[in-house]
């Protein structure tokens, strides 16, 4: 903890690098997997740009901005970075992962170090409880006095009669993601994500470059800035 009086120290800068990223995306229901390819780019001071085909997503810690590029529409929206302390995505959120939110339930775990494609790698482990499902209200109808149909929850179960078959009630499957971080370039080399709807497997190739130009991470001439929300 610093002195009283004494500014916070800031983290030494990481080398500048850029990931060529593949994604798989494997549905619960079984269906045909899925495939798709981003970049992502990392100055020494902490900035990040996610490409795919259709958007771009620029971070920059310092001014605690996201800037979301469609290159389609050519447009751009400013949106500002979440507060420390509240609710925030994972660190080492990769390209193509799913979005995983960090409330204060959300349970972290030290995988400890490894290597990748000979890459020395941290990994963390967060593990998000599943939401039980909310009851589901009732249906309106209409009460007729003294009417009970045969079947419904007010007519009277014959003597003997055995109660009706139950569904076994499955607990719901929590949200797990895996990250495995490079300890030099501080970028994901491999992410793994496991829900309810599914699992992704994100696996990044960094690689050390010379700095980036400034425009990598600002927004294109000739792109429209949306108003904010």
């Amino acid at each position: 903890m610093p002195a009283v009086g004494q500014p916070p120290q800031i983290p030494p800068p990481t080398p500048p690098s850029c990931s060529e990223c593949a994604t798989k995306t494997q549905p619960a229901a079984g269906g045909p997997p899925t495939q798709s390819a981003s970049r992502m780019w990392r100055s020494g001071d902490g900035k990040t740009r996610i490409d795919t085909p259709t958007t771009s997503v620029i971070s920059d810690p310092a001014s605690q901005h996201t800037i979301v590029l469609d290159h389609a529409k050519k447009e751009a929206t400013v949106i500002p970075m979440t507060p420390a302390g509240s609710a925030s995505t994972p660190a080492g959120a990769v390209p193509g992962g799913a979005a995983a939110a960090q409330p204060s339930s959300v349970q972290v775990e030290a995988l400890g170090k490894s290597t990748i494609e000979g890459h020395e790698v941290e990994g963390k482990r967060y593990t998000l409880p599943a939401m039980p499902s909310p009851p589901k209200p009732p249906i309106p109808g209409i009460k007729m006095p003294g009417a009970k149909m045969p079947g419904s929850p007010l007519a009277p179960k014959p003597p003997g009669a055995p109660a009706p078959p139950q569904a076994p009630k499955l607990p719901p499957k929590p949200s797990v993601t895996e990250v495995w971080t490079s300890v030099k370039l501080k970028t994901p080399v491999l992410a793994k994500t496991s829900t309810a709807a599914g699992e992704q497997t994100t696996y990044c190739k960094p690689t050390e470059t010379a700095e980036h130009p400034p425009s990598v991470f600002q927004i294109p001439p000739g792109y429209k800035i949306k108003p904010k929300l």
